[in-house]
């Protein structure tokens, strides 16, 4: 399932790059000619999959899917713009003051800043415009191969700046729907969950959860990320499965204090009684099952 994915090529708080090394035991011999995903964010789950199937996806960041439309359609010139870029805090805050008019130019800054700012957040102030400091890191910020990978992978697909719900009237039986939505509530301490109030409040989640209940309506598999909360399991509470995840998590950069966070997976997927999660084990009965898996503990969460 995932031995022909591409790595993405933006940083993203709450990515699922770690979930796409357990996709072969979520997904087991799903077949689908169709996937969905309504909040695109850093798309780890779409590039890791390495799918041929179509493609719908989309995000309510209009500045995040111009980004990934300039990569699909011309990445040669969004490289060679990121080329005359350097990693220095002079530069970073000259190009954050200046929003260029080519689409193109805006792609390369989009990445360019989200590659060194601090953590690769995407953060805006109450004026729409992106605030977030220099980062000093020391990686590269332009991997070309990764961007023209990524350009491959993009390229039968569709891109739509939307709400989640705007997605529905794209999904048929027997799609394949990946949603992670931004994190609203957590037990663990996360500096992202107050940003994230604004962005994806309870009310929102209550109306995700009306499409997940339309999604499967439809006849479609889906399979949605969210935090474990006991909030969160009471809104999407339903006969389908519910698997909490336990992984170690490095909040808020490489110095901050080492934790675990657990996650919540929903799904209608048809998934074995006894599966392997490398270190961890899915085990349950089916219909409204809550099944527990620890995650790899040296894994960080993707900032």
């Amino acid at each position: 399932m995932t031995s022909g994915g591409v790595a993405p090529f933006l940083r993203w708080a709450g990515g699922k790059s770690w979930l796409v090394r357990r996709a072969d035991e979520l997904l087991g011999t799903l077949a689908f000619d169709r996937y969905h995903e309504p909040f695109l964010g850093g798309g780890a789950f779409f590039f890791g999959l390495g799918s041929t199937a179509t493609a719908f996806l989309s995000d309510a960041n209009v500045e995040l899917i111009e980004t990934y439309q300039a990569v699909k359609e011309d990445v040669e010139r969004v490289i060679v713009v990121m080329a005359g870029f350097a990693n220095d805090a002079r530069m970073y805050y000259d190009i954050r003051s200046t929003i260029p008019t080519c689409r193109f130019e805006r792609a390369a800054r989009f990445i360019y800043l989200n590659q060194t700012s601090y953590n690769g957040i995407y953060r805006v102030n109450l004026k729409g415009v992106y605030n977030v400091p220099f980062g000093g890191r020391s990686k590269p910020f332009l991997d070309a191969p990764t961007l023209r990978r990524a350009a491959i992978a993009l390229n039968s697909a569709q891109l739509t700046a939307a709400d989640f719900d705007a997605s529905l009237d794209n999904i048929l039986a027997g799609d394949f729907v990946f949603i992670d939505p931004p994190y609203t509530v957590s037990h663990n301490f996360n500096g992202f969950i107050k940003y994230n109030q604004a962005l994806f409040s309870l009310d929102d989640q209550h109306r995700l959860a009306r499409y997940v209940d339309q999604v499967r309506a439809k006849g479609a598999k889906y399979l949605l990320t969210n935090a474990a909360h006991a909030a969160i399991k009471d809104i999407f509470a339903s006969d389908d499965h519910l698997i909490e995840l336990t992984r170690a998590s490095l909040i808020g950069g490489r110095k901050a204090k080492r934790g675990h966070v657990s996650e919540y997976i929903f799904t209608n997927l048809e998934i074995a009684d006894h599966g392997d999660l490398e270190r961890g084990q899915l085990s349950g009965s089916h219909g409204g099952s809550r099944r527990s898996a620890d995650i790899d503990q040296n894994e960080s969460q993707e900032v």
